[in-house]
């Protein structure tokens, strides 16, 4: 499997892949120069048809947290259909559900349910697709998890991220101000964290180091002592540099988000206005299909028929 698209550059990569796509037909489809029997050229043909069946464009934005997944499946998917080119911008959950509202993307990515970012009219025109499951872990500083701080109960978590909790001593770490690394309100991570993690409590913010986008906040919180913040488990795969908090003893892991022990999670969305088109339509599908399903727990996301309740 291919590096992960960045996000920036995800249109210009697939653009030059559908040129080395075409080049490829061409070449397949040309009279065959090497002997082998009259079947296996039909299969040739037949393979080659296959991969050509469609083309398009797909747009995408939204939910940060979705999109290494969204990424990761735009690249499998176009290695099947390199006829079709897909760009996928991240910018948060309630920008990917305001542009696919507005119908200047395809599909609008979310952590959350679209009555909770649009008005009834809006998210009534919309058309739910649950892609997976997401788990979300709080995350430390190094130097934090280094001086005792593994475990905390949901009360002591609240306390931290309303900002009544200021210092690591107060919850057995060191002496040592606690930084908050805060997402704006605009985001369906946070929205998410708010409901499962802090029981519905206001999160305090801290603007000097408020962001959206997972990689900075996670760079913020790996390079800030006494820093605390909180990720999809999909950044959490390779070695991050941080710590992961476990909340009442229960660490976050798929296994625990499976059998219904970590509460902290949610049904990942990719939303369309109105029924999709047959390329956007096939792209969703082949995201929810077995096919990929082992590569979604590869890169840190839950299989949605997995999951033992879902109920929080």
């Amino acid at each position: 499997m291919k590096k992960k698209i960045v996000a920036m550059t995800l249109s210009a990569v697939m653009a030059i892949g559908l040129l080395a796509g075409c080049s490829q037909t061409a070449e397949t489809s040309a009279p065959a120069t090497t002997s082998g029997s009259e079947s296996e050229n039909t299969a040739a043909e037949d393979t080659t048809a296959a991969s050509d069946s469609l083309s398009g464009t797909i747009t995408a934005a939204g939910s940060s947290a979705l999109k290494p997944l969204a990424d990761d499946a735009a690249e499998a998917f176009y290695e099947l259909h390199p006829d079709v080119v897909i760009t996928i911008d991240a910018g948060g959950s309630g920008e990917g559900l305001t542009q696919v509202s507005d119908g200047t993307v395809d599909i609008g990515n979310s952590d959350v349910e679209a009555s909770e970012k649009l008005d009834e009219a809006q998210a009534a025109e919309l058309v739910d697709h649950q892609v997976c499951v997401i788990t979300m872990a709080a995350i430390v500083n190094p130097d934090v998890a280094e001086a005792g701080v593994t475990d905390l109960s949901k009360e002591e978590l609240i306390g931290i991220f309303t900002g009544e909790i200021t210092n690591w001593s107060e919850v057995g770490g060191p002496d040592e101000d606690i930084v908050l690394v805060t997402r704006p309100t605009s985001s369906g991570t946070r929205a998410t964290f708010q409901k499962y993690a802090l029981d519905g409590n206001e999160e305090a913010s801290n603007a000097s180091m408020e962001t959206d986008d997972s990689g900075v906040l996670l760079q913020n919180v790996r390079d800030t002592k006494g820093a605390i913040g909180y990720v999809a488990l999909s950044y959490l795969v390779d070695d991050p540099g941080v710590a992961t908090v476990a909340i009442d003893g229960v660490e976050p892991t798929l296994e625990n988000t499976y059998n219904g022990t970590y509460p902290v999670w949610t049904f990942e969305h990719m939303y369309t206005k109105g029924e999709p088109n047959e390329v956007v339509g096939a792209f969703l599908d082949y995201i929810m299909s077995d096919e990929y399903g082992t590569r979604m727990e590869e890169l840190g996301y839950g299989v949605s028929s997995k999951m033992t309740t879902t109920e929080h």
